[in-house]
């Protein structure tokens, strides 16, 4: 057996192995484009998402530095042998690109290439992408650049493979996307009933107040007095709803930032925005599957939220910490509790009802200990991955 098919196998799994450890569309692309680059020992590698209106949604390219890319200008469009790869479900290899009737050129600032292999990414009848490799690279460097080594079957053979995966990987990346999306969208719904219910309440009271104080103050001043101090009263309450709902609708910022960082930051600014002191402490955590960490952060929100609004807590401590391959949180104040047999009452009023379905959803379990005059603490422990 030849050494190059093993190698060959090897990288192939390599490569395979890079694609399948992302979930956004771009990272997906840039790792597709890479790993071909290296698969296939090519100089120059790209991969175009094509858009309904005969350009590239989406262009990426791997070999070309970025100020080469803003010298060679906007995207390309679907035309000349980029267009090929689109309509037609054969791969294409070139020993000079540049030979090829279908070529029309490019910019100046263009690096220059010769052979060429390309083929369509596919997802069952649809053609979602098209990959593109240019100048292989020579075990020894020829004299000149026509006089390169080319690329071979067993090159076309194994980019086929890495397209099928390729299609797969990023129809996945796209279905994440959009169920995010749909999460998302789902948050907003569901904070702007909340927000409508609570805050529309307030104001309804504050206009009543009000009125209530203007038709007092001039038989009854003390009294007009005492519902202008509940107008006051009335507006930070509906302020702090507010606040409390813009800091929830901000995205989590958990693939740029971590579940640790951005649950830190979501205590500083609750913190900030309330008399209570909200305090954060983590310890020994890890990298946890993405929708573990996502249940966790929406819980310690949830959590969070309730201690603050309901509880007239002094404090709220969460606390971030590994156990075993997993990790726990717990969400602690010390307000007034409630009597746990009357868990079923307070459980929609508390929104323990969709904390429970979010830890059962991410694999993992949550536990309420509260008494009247004694605090509650909201535990959630997910498996790890």
């Amino acid at each position: 057996m030849s050494h190059r098919p093993r190698s060959g196998l090897a990288a192939v799994s390599t490569a395979l192995l890079a694609m399948s450890r992302h979930l956004e569309v771009r990272d997906v692309l840039k790792t597709i484009v890479a790993s071909a680059r290296e698969l296939l020992d090519a100089e120059y590698a790209a991969l175009g998402v094509p858009d309904d209106h005969g350009g590239f949604a989406q262009f990426v390219v791997d070999g070309v530095s970025d100020e080469q890319w803003k010298a060679i200008g906007p995207l390309p469009r679907q035309h000349g042998i980029l267009a090929a790869m689109l309509h037609e479900e054969k791969a294409e290899r070139l020993a000079d690109v540049r030979k090829d009737p279908r070529f029309e050129g490019w910019p100046s600032a263009h690096p220059t290439m010769s052979d060429f292999l390309g083929l369509p990414v596919r997802d069952g009848e649809e053609t979602i992408a098209a990959l593109f490799l240019a100048n292989k690279r020579c075990p020894e460097p020829p004299s000149s650049r026509t006089e390169g080594c080319g690329f071979t079957e067993e090159d076309e053979e194994l980019l086929a493979i890495l397209a099928q995966h390729a299609a797969i990987a990023l129809t996945n990346a796209r279905l994440y996307e959009r169920s995010r999306e749909l999460t998302i969208a789902e948050e907003r719904s569901r904070l702007a009933h909340e927000l409508h219910d609570a805050v529309s309440q307030k104001l309804f009271s504050l206009r009543l107040t009000a009125q209530a104080a203007a038709a007092l103050v001039d038989r009854d001043p003390a009294r007009a007095k005492g519902e202008l101090q509940q107008v006051a009263a009335l507006a930070a309450e509906a302020a702090d709803e507010l606040r409390a709902a813009v800091v929830e609708l901000r995205p989590a910022a958990l693939d740029e930032d971590g579940l640790v960082n951005t649950l830190r930051t979501h205590v500083q600014v609750l913190d900030r925005a309330h008399s209570a002191k909200v305090t954060f402490d983590t310890s020994g955590i890890r990298a946890l599957p993405a929708a573990q960490e996502e249940a966790l952060l929406r819980v310690a929100q949830e959590a969070l939220h309730n201690a603050l609004r309901h509880s007239g807590a002094d404090r709220v401590e969460v606390d971030l910490a590994r156990r075993g391959q997993g990790a726990v949180l717990s969400v602690t104040d010390d307000g007034k509790g409630f009597e746990p047999r009357a868990v079923r009452r307070a459980g929609r009023h508390l929104g323990l009802v969709s904390m429970r379905a979010r830890a059962s959803g991410a694999g993992g379990r949550l536990t309420v200990e509260s008494a009247p005059g004694r605090g509650t603490t909201i535990e959630m422990e997910v498996p790890g991955g």
